[in-house]
């Protein structure tokens, strides 16, 4: 699907969707669609006062997270073991600290410490997850990708086999040709480091980026969070992650801020692309498009 000749655009979970179909989403299928979304914000959302991710962190104890939790759980297991804990749900407090919080003040109000690795502090069975102590869960490394990937086969289940699901840049296509995706470039939003072709089905369907001029504030503050440090990253600016699904992409490309990349493409099944702060950029040999530098 080169083009779709219909075109739904909204704002959901403090980003810009884009949903591109072959027919026009029905009035029904639309409120479907946000009904899920919304769903989902009203139990991963740390913005949210009534969210349960929010109640959480006031209780601790259990709490039952639904039927998603089990597939983010085990991603993030996987991705604290491939990034040595760097990766981790558990990084909400250091963010709010930063300034990242439900106020977006965007002002910090200390200095964020180590977060603990998930076993010391966490306990989770099927949907139902518990901590020794209350705990701010952030599960933007992954959530955003599994919500494209939700949207995507509600969709697809209602009759629209052909689309492609964008929100904020994490991206799932299905149609019956391929996408070219444009990598933007971190430092000059006007210009593309290179461009992507996706598949309409199959393992390069997906893609997801990550930027730390994105979500940035002060100096050298962003939302990239090394779990070890509880600081923000410095020395790569962008990654992009090609993968079967968008939350797999997603969660790779946060992993690939942090692991080699070679290791994060064997675990993950993905093709890659990063930049780093000095310019240099780096990509997978198999690379399904080309960058323009390097």
């Amino acid at each position: 699907m080169g083009s779709a000749p219909a075109s739904w655009r909204f704002e959901a979970i403090g980003t810009g969707w884009q949903i591109s179909t072959g027919n026009e989403v029905s009035p029904a299928d639309r409120t479907a669609v946000s009904a899920l979304i919304d769903a989902y914000d009203a139990v991963y959302s740390r913005f949210r006062v009534d969210s349960s991710v929010r109640d959480f962190a006031r209780t601790g104890g259990s709490v039952d997270l639904g039927p998603h939790w089990p597939e983010l759980w085990d991603t993030y297991v996987n991705l604290e073991d491939l990034t040595a804990g760097a990766v981790t749900p558990l990084v909400g407090r250091a963010l709010e600290t930063l300034g990242y919080d439900p106020a977006y003040s965007l002002i910090p109000s200390g200095v964020p410490s180590p977060v603990p690795a998930l076993g010391d502090t966490l306990h989770s069975t099927g949907t139902i997850l518990s901590a020794t102590e209350p705990v701010l869960l952030d599960v933007g490394a992954v959530g955003k990708g599994q919500l494209v990937d939700l949207v995507t086969g509600l969709l697809m289940a209602r009759g629209y086999p052909a689309l492609t699901v964008d929100a904020g840049g994490d991206i799932r296509h299905a149609g019956q040709a391929g996408l070219r995706v444009a990598l933007e470039h971190p430092f000059d939003r006007t210009r593309a480091i290179g461009v992507i072709e996706l598949d309409a089905s199959g393992p390069r369907c997906a893609i997801a980026g990550s930027a730390t001029n994105r979500r940035a504030w002060g100096e050298g503050l962003h939302h990239v969070l090394d779990g070890r440090t509880g600081k923000p990253v410095d020395s790569i600016v962008a990654t992009w992650a090609i993968g079967e699904s968008a939350l797999i992409a997603d969660a790779a490309a946060t992993a690939l801020f942090f692991a080699g990349p070679e290791a994060v493409a064997t675990r993950l099944e993905i093709d890659w692309v990063r930049m780093f702060s000095n310019g240099r950029v780096e990509y997978s040999r198999t690379l399904p498009g080309e960058v323009f530098t390097a």
